[in-house]
């Protein structure tokens, strides 16, 4: 009685294994083209000698390969000290950026969220995602499909400045904008 137990616990826990059929993945901007139309053929791997586009390597990955991540058909929206405020200024690059991306509807877009050096890490990382979720907003509410955008707080980690002035730090407050394209779907 005891070993039919124990085959009946094994062949249960067998049995709730990996499902046959998992959901599919989910887009974000390292997976651009995840969804229905992940089983198409797969495209050729990227010879070692191209670079990406301007503005569609997140900073993560220009930080890693020792390049700087800028450029890029979508502008920075920049920020005050401490504050996940859109300015008039940041409202108008915002515009701008919507206009863009009604034009080319194939895009996706990954906004990361920075800051600047003061400040604890973990609050720098939580104000990042408030900036990034902000630019995000604003971008739905011009008409932007907000399953076309995607957040990514970096809080301090990845500056574009890091001297210590006040010049420097406000150009590490900001949301950045990563393109990537995909096939429109039908």
């Amino acid at each position: 009685m005891r070993y039919g137990w124990g085959l009946l616990a094994v062949t249960f826990l067998i049995s709730c294994g990996n499902p046959a059929n998992p959901p599919p993945p989910k887009w974000t901007a390292e997976n651009p083209n995840a969804g229905p139309t992940t089983a198409a053929a797969p495209k050729p791997a990227p010879s070692a000698a191209a670079k990406p586009a301007p503005g569609t390597t997140s900073s993560l990955d220009a930080l890693r390969s020792g390049d700087s991540a800028t450029g890029g058909p979508l502008k920075d929206v920049s920020f005050g000290f401490d504050s996940a405020a859109l300015s008039e200024g940041a409202r108008a690059t915002l515009k701008a950026n919507a206009d863009w991306l009604k034009g080319n509807p194939a895009a996706r877009v990954q906004i990361e969220g920075h800051c600047d050096e003061r400040g604890a890490a973990d609050y720098n990382m939580a104000l990042g995602a408030k900036r990034a979720q902000a630019a995000m907003d604003y971008l739905a509410t011009l008409g932007i499909a907000a399953n076309r955008l995607s957040t990514i707080s970096y809080g301090e980690e990845i500056p574009v400045c890091k001297e210590k002035t006040e010049e420097c730090w406000a150009r590490n407050r900001r949301a950045r904008f990563v393109v990537s394209q995909t096939n429109p779907t039908s």
